[in-house]
C-alpha cells in the first residue's frame, strides 16, 4: 500500500509540470509576438556559417570540460574514467532536451554510480556542489561585467539579489567543511550524533571530502573554462547572425539565459530559452524582431549538437526513451527516499 507522500509526488509533479509548460507556452507567445518571418530568413540568409560552426565548437567542448571538472570532483570516492563521465553527461543533456523540468542531472548521476561503482548519494552531492561553484562563479561574473557594460536598474537588483544568495550559501558550506575538519576530529567515517542524522552526517562526510581533496582545485578552474567556452560559443553565433556585439554583451545575454532556464520548463528549455535570450539582448538596444529571430537561430543552431551527440550517448549506454522515461521517473524519489545510498 503506497504511503501518502508517495501518492503525493505524481501530483505534486503533474503541478510542476504544468507550470512549466505553462511559462514556457506565455514565452513563446510574448517572443512571437514580435517575430517577423520575413525578416528571419532575409537574416538567416545572410548567416556566416564558418561562425556558427565556431560556436557548436566551443559548445560542445563546454560540456566536456563539465564531465571532466565532475571527475575531479568525484576522484576522492574512486577513479571515474572520462569516457563514462563524458557519456553521462551528454545522455543527460538528451534527457533534458526529451523531457520536462530537466531530469538529465538524475540520470547522469544514476548512470555515473552505477558504472563506477561510487553511491548514488555521492554523485548525486556532487552535482550540488557544481551547481554552488557554478552560482559562485556566475555571480562574480555578473559583478566584473557591470565594471564595463551599464545595466538597466532592474539587472542590478537581480544581481543584488544573487550576490546576497550566493554570499549565504557559499558562508553555510564553508562552515559546514570547518565543522566536520576542526570538530569531528581525523575520523575518516565519523558517526552520527543526536543532533545529525544518519543522512545528513554522510552528506557533510561526501562534501568534506570534496571541498578538502586536492582534486578540488583543478575541478574549480575546469569551472571557469566551462562558461568561457559557452560564452564563446553565443559571441560566435552573434558574430554569425551579425550581431558585432562585444564578448562581455555575450556574457550578460549568457548569464540571463542560464538564470531564465533555471526555471521549471518545457523540454529543452523551448521558451524559456527565446524569451531570455530576447531580454538580455534588450540591455544593448537590439531590435525585438532581430532579437526574436536571433533567439531561435541560437537555439537551433546550439541544440542541434548536442542532441546528436547526446542521442548517440543514450545509444552506446544501453538506454532507450521508455528505460529513460522509468528511470527519471524514479530516480528523483530514489533519492529523496529515507534511505538512500549514500
Amino acid at each position: 500500500m503506497s504511503s501518502p507522500a508517495q501518492s503525493q509526488n505524481p501530483e505534486r509533479s503533474r503541478i510542476t509540470r504544468i507550470i512549466g509548460y505553462g511559462l514556457a507556452l506565455v514565452c513563446l507567445i510574448w517572443v512571437l509576438r514580435d517575430f517577423h518571418a520575413v525578416q528571419a530568413l532575409r537574416e538567416l540568409s545572410n548567416v556566416d556559417w564558418k561562425w556558427v560552426l565556431l560556436g557548436m565548437a566551443f559548445d560542445v567542448v563546454s560540456y566536456g570540460i563539465q564531465a571532466l571538472r565532475w571527475k575531479f570532483l568525484l576522484n576522492p570516492f574512486g577513479r571515474v574514467r572520462l569516457t563514462r563521465s563524458i557519456r553521462a553527461v551528454y545522455t543527460g543533456l538528451f534527457a533534458n532536451l526529451v523531457f520536462p523540468l530537466r531530469p538529465g542531472e538524475f540520470l547522469r548521476s544514476y548512470l555515473l554510480s552505477d558504472s563506477e561503482g561510487i553511491t548514488l548519494g555521492r554523485v548525486l552531492g556532487s552535482v550540488g556542489v557544481e551547481r554552488l561553484v557554478d552560482l559562485v562563479i556566475a555571480t562574480a561574473g555578473l559583478a566584473v561585467v557591470s565594471l564595463f557594460v551599464e545595466l538597466p536598474r532592474r539587472f542590478e537588483r537581480v544581481a543584488d539579489t544573487l550576490g546576497i544568495v550566493t554570499l549565504v550559501l557559499l558562508s553555510v558550506v564553508v562552515a559546514l567543511i570547518l565543522y566536520l575538519e576542526f570538530k569531528l576530529g581525523s575520523e575518516q567515517e565519523p558517526q552520527a550524533g543526536r543532533r545529525l542524522p544518519g543522512k545528513a552526517m554522510a552528506a557533510l562526510v561526501a562534501l568534506h571530502a570534496m571541498g578538502t581533496a586536492p582534486s578540488f582545485y583543478p575541478a574549480v578552474l575546469t569551472s571557469l573554462l566551462m562558461p568561457f567556452c559557452q560564452v564563446l560559443g553565443i559571441w560566435a553565433m552573434m558574430h554569425a547572425y551579425g550581431l558585432h556585439l562585444s564578448f562581455m554583451a555575450a556574457v550578460v545575454v549568457l548569464l540571463v539565459i542560464n538564470l531564465g532556464v533555471s526555471l521549471p520548463n518545457a523540454p529543452a528549455n523551448l521558451g524559456s530559452y527565446q524569451f531570455f535570450c530576447v531580454l538580455g539582448l534588450s540591455v544593448f538596444d537590439i531590435e525585438r524582431a532581430t532579437a526574436s529571430g536571433f533567439s531561435f537561430f541560437a537555439f537551433f543552431g546550439l541544440t542541434l549538437p548536442i542532441a546528436l551527440l547526446g542521442f548517440a550517448a543514450v545509444v552506446r549506454s544501453g538506454l532507450s526513451v521508455r528505460s529513460m522515461r522509468e528511470k527519471v521517473t524514479s530516480l528523483p524519489r530514489q533519492a529523496a527516499s529515507p534511505n538512500p545510498q549514500v
